[in-house]
């Protein structure tokens, strides 16, 4: 978050960001407490499917940040010639630095307001107070 010049927050609540028109979109939305990908292949795949494919279809000039594989497979059918595709490493402490588009480092969420200050909309105000 330092791209965007703020310091990390003291909880999780993200609420502000929803009410900027930010969706955080997990490929499978639920799981066995402390079991990883526990209810993968059980129906969540295709649901998250449509939400994207839908979003891709009826909306212009979404970013969409992608965060680690699962995320970056979901994305793979993505219209970039409409919408802005940023693609990186999960932001966990475990996939933060890996692969060759590291989340640390990315400046996804300045990439993310430039995108959309290009397409003529108001950047999101990435603060969690």
């Amino acid at each position: 978050m330092a791209d965007v010049n703020i310091d990390p927050p003291s909880h999780g609540c993200l609420e502000g960001w929803a009410k900027q028109g930010v969706l955080l979109l997990n490929s499978v939305l639920t799981v066995q407490e402390g079991k990883a990908n526990s209810h993968k292949n059980m129906g969540w795949e295709d649901f998250t499917d449509a939400i994207i494919g839908t979003i891709n279809e009826e909306k212009e000039n979404v970013v969409f940040l992608l965060w680690g594989r699962p995320a970056q497979e979901k994305g793979n059918g993505v219209d970039e010639s409409k919408h802005t595709v940023i693609r990186t490493s999960h932001p966990s402490p475990l996939g933060a630095t890996k692969t060759a588009s590291p989340f640390l480092g990315s400046r996804c969420f300045s990439r993310c307001n430039e995108a959309l200050v290009a397409a003529g909309k108001e950047p999101i105000d990435w603060m969690i107070s």
